[in-house]
């Protein structure tokens, strides 16, 4: 019986109230599938995954096809999805909100707004209209029924604007704006982490975690409420792929092919899934 999304949503939020749990970001339908059968509690989307699926750049993907692939990740899997819906694919409040509504329709359980501007000579939106944008698309989730969780994500140490204090200063203004749970990615120490959860208290904080450094355990430790992992199964994935196809194309050779998951193992997972599905 599949899970309602009035579930999923309420499983989400229950999430976030005490505890650390991990997010992992699939790329497709499979990918998703199998991270919910490794026994994850919810999942996130991945916007850099998910365009180099298609043979897209990062953020150069249209906001039609996100909330296309954002359904059929709803769809295919029984656990929650955060969506990565990057900075709301508008300027304007207005839009944002507009597409925040359609993002809500596609079943989500979570829905993230970043505050990056994709412009390299203003990278960040003016806190003003950042905050607007903010507010904007927490009406929008509220005229839903407010049930989705709205994420407010910092870009300033991925954009080289690395200042935790104005960082911070952001983080409270989008909490103050609506945001459920406050996103900082590329913060990594232990001292920056323990300053926006406590800055941020009682809200739930994410982390990003795309490569080797502190654990789970520690994280919980520090009080981080979700771990995200962003691109970074996928650029692992992509690294297999390359190293393999490299050999074969350089030096004729197969031994790289040693490391893939064996067809039997993988198959038999689908086959599952099939019978389950019945």
């Amino acid at each position: 019986m599949p899970v309602s999304t009035a579930q999923k949503r309420a499983d989400f939020r229950k999430l976030h109230e005490s505890g650390c749990f991990v997010l992992p970001n699939p790329w497709d339908v499979g990918s998703a599938l199998l991270l919910q059968g490794m026994g994850f509690k919810a999942l996130a989307s991945t916007s850099s995954g998910m365009a180099w699926s298609i043979g897209h750049s990062d953020n150069n993907v249209n906001r039609d096809h996100v909330l296309a692939h954002l359904k059929t990740l709803c769809d295919a899997t029984d656990l929650p999805v955060n969506a990565d819906f990057e900075a709301g694919f508008a300027h304007d409040p207005a839009g944002v909100a507009a597409n925040v509504a359609r993002g809500v329709d596609t079943g989500v359980a979570g829905l993230s707004i970043e505050d990056s501007t994709g412009d390299l000579s203003a990278p960040l939106y003016e806190m003003t209209l950042a905050v607007e944008r903010m507010r904007a698309a927490r009406a929008a989730i509220d005229a839903k029924g407010g049930a989705v969780v709205l994420v407010g994500r910092c870009e300033s140490f991925l954009v080289g604007q690395p200042d935790l204090k104005a960082t911070i200063a952001r983080l409270v203004a989008y909490a103050e704006a609506g945001a459920d749970c406050l996103y900082a990615p590329g913060i990594r120490t232990k001292e920056q982490i323990a300053a926006v959860v406590k800055e941020l208290a009682p809200k739930p904080i994410n982390v990003l975690m795309g490569g080797p450094g502190l654990t789970v355990a520690e994280l919980t430790d520090l009080g981080v409420r979700r771990i995200s992992i962003g691109g970074a199964l996928a650029r692992a994935a992509w690294g297999g792929f390359l190293r393999a196809a490299r050999e074969i194309a350089e030096k004729g050779s197969f031994s790289e092919l040693a490391h893939a998951v064996t067809h039997g193992e993988i198959n038999g997972f689908f086959i599952k899934v099939a019978k389950d599905r019945k």
